[in-house]
């Protein structure tokens, strides 16, 4: 029963992690794509750094920053009444920001790739900024979309270090699917060890043969007629 529990929240947390990320990243990824600031550079740079980052070092400094003494975690004690580490909240938070690149780079590809064209025809025909990008970016990028949110939900199922850290080890709190797998071969659970890696073996897989086989079908709709 306590690895239906495991999985129910692991997959809570990369639900919330991919809807977040989503509107968090779309503006983010559209500027990278088309801005010439030239603090971009270093903008590129910080979204990218947990793809670099050992997990634990960026666990460790998130830890910190969630502690009742700084600014952050002291406003959510006084708000709230709890910490923001070892809590699911505290995880969500951590995750957001471990899995960022993984909902960016996609979003910034697939925008790089429509460009602004599809954008100043539409305003052209008289649409309205938020229209226009509605009725034709966003259906343009479905295919880096789904990328993104597959590879967002994903990552964030399989994350261990940065999870361990920031919200440790607590049933129905903090404990999810890596978690129950690391005590297991501790414990010498090697059954159990085997059955939920086998299945997060089986979950990755199926998630890039989708990822794949849905590019693969999305690219040629995007294509003019005359190049099909």
């Amino acid at each position: 029963m306590t690895e239906f529990t495991a999985i129910w929240l692991t997959a809570k947390l990369a639900g919330i992690t991919t809807l977040v990320l989503l509107v968090l990243a779309t503006p983010l990824a559209w500027w990278l794509a088309h801005s010439q600031h030239r603090l971009k550079p270093a903008v590129e740079a910080i979204t990218a750094i947990p793809l670099v980052m050992p997990p634990t070092v960026l666990g460790f400094y998130l830890l910190i920053l969630f502690s009742p003494d700084t600014a952050l975690g002291g406003l959510w004690v006084e708000l709230t009444g709890s910490t923001l580490a070892f809590s699911f909240t505290g995880l969500v938070i951590a995750s957001l920001v471990y899995s960022l690149p993984f909902m960016v780079q996609p979003l910034t590809a697939a925008f790089v790739q429509i460009g602004k064209q599809p954008l100043e025809t539409a305003a052209t025909l008289g649409a309205k900024p938020w229209d226009a990008w509605r009725s034709t970016v966003l259906p343009m990028a479905r295919s880096g979309y789904l990328t993104a949110a597959v590879l967002t939900f994903a990552h964030t199922v399989g994350e261990f270090g940065i999870v361990l850290m920031v919200g440790g080890n607590l049933a129905g709190e903090t404990r999810v699917i890596s978690i129950v797998i690391y005590e297991s071969v501790e414990t010498l659970n090697y059954s159990q060890a085997h059955a939920l890696s086998a299945g997060l073996l089986a979950f990755s897989f199926s998630v890039l043969l989708c990822v794949y086989y849905s590019n693969r079908q999305l690219a040629p709709s995007l294509l003019p007629s005359s190049h099909r």
